[in-house]
């Protein structure tokens, strides 16, 4: 028998195309009367899309985000949101442009209408990322829960093959570490393990065709399941190590997951055979780190840190930066292997069976 504890959260989904019409009736749903619309600089068309929606109800464009959240965005972005008298922030993009509302919610309390336009499930969870001085900090705030997820597979349909696939597995990251951690549940477990199955159909059937919009909804489909159990669960190792390539080395948020999750996983393939066993399962593998590392391989990923940024002499550093916290985690946290799994993270050779 397994003991656990299981907590729902309180959110509105709404799923399929053309949702996104449906926007300023979800305003009405929350109570809110004027919105400003987040986005990065690339997105700004589709934030105006969104603000064309509101009409007189959009306060504004805020076309700020960026990775990892620097605090001096987030404050910027707040002054913003109080100037224009906002009572709500749609955010419309990745994991970067729905951080930032997750800031603003944070310090001021405004409600976060999700729309997702990537893979990276940060929509589904209470999780805030900032970063300040080169570190990241994270936490958890019901706060920072979006009320509201607008899932329109149509708008993902301009997402690059190559950023769809780094996206999803950043998705797969959070249902597979949420396989083997601390606090799992049950039920966790079928929506892990069901998430990280459709993920993998999607990735190969966007990279045959970008504009399959089966895909692009078995992606979303496989996101919110994968997010949900990243909101309620605990991370171990491999998101430790993401948020300090991350936050300390500028590394791209997506691209770290894709790289580091197959050698995160052969660190804690022997102390969590279970979990290893519903991965490689759902991926249609053997071995679950194998099986990842092939997703990204056969569908044109990186495989290595020094391919996105990282210097061989910036190892040391990562490694003493995330031996600095203890954290729950299946294997413990030994410094000698810490260092070669960044080694060969940084290398980008196939985890070892």
């Amino acid at each position: 028998m397994q003991n656990f504890t299981f907590v729902s959260r309180a959110q509105r989904v709404l799923f399929g195309a053309g949702t996104l019409q449906q926007t300023a009736a979800e305003l009405d749903a929350i109570g809110a009367r004027k919105a400003i619309v987040l986005c990065t600089p690339q997105q700004r068309a589709q934030a105006e899309q969104v603000a064309d929606l509101l009409g007189a109800r959009a306060a504004g464009i805020f076309d700020g985000a960026v990775m990892h959240v620097p605090i001096e965005t987030a404050r910027e972005a707040r002054r913003f949101a109080a100037q224009q008298g906002a009572d709500c922030a749609v955010a419309i993009g990745g994991g970067s442009t729905i951080g930032l509302g997750k800031a603003i919610a944070f310090d001021s309390g405004l409600p976060i209408l999700a729309i997702p336009t990537t893979y990276a499930g940060s929509e589904m969870t209470p999780i805030y990322g900032l970063t300040e001085a080169g570190l990241k900090r994270t936490g958890r705030d019901l706060r920072v829960l979006p009320r509201t997820v607008i899932y329109d597979p149509q708008l993902s349909l301009g997402l690059p093959v190559r950023m769809s696939v780094v996206s999803g597995i950043n998705a797969i990251a959070h249902a597979a570490e949420g396989l083997y951690a601390a606090d799992g549940n049950p039920v966790m477990n079928l929506m892990a393990e069901e998430g990280i199955a459709a993920l993998g159909r999607a990735l190969p059937a966007i990279g045959r065709d970008a504009g399959d919009v089966q895909a692009r909804a078995d992606a979303l489909y496989g996101t919110w399941l994968c997010g949900s159990v990243l909101g309620s669960v605990g991370m171990g190792l491999h998101h430790k190590l993401c948020h300090t390539l991350g936050g300390s080395f500028n590394l791209p948020h997506a691209e770290t997951h894709t790289i580091v999750l197959p050698h995160a996983l052969a660190y804690n393939a022997a102390a969590a055979p279970e979990a290893m066993q519903r991965i490689a399962r759902a991926l249609g593998g053997t071995y679950a780190a194998q099986a990842v590392y092939a997703l990204a391989c056969d569908n044109g990923a990186p495989l290595a840190l020094k391919d996105i940024g990282l210097q061989a002499a910036d190892l040391d550093r990562a490694c003493a930066i995330a031996l600095e916290n203890e954290y729950p985690n299946p294997r413990p946290i030994e410094a000698r292997a810490l260092r070669q799994l960044l080694q060969n993270a940084y290398d980008g050779v196939p985890p070892a069976a």
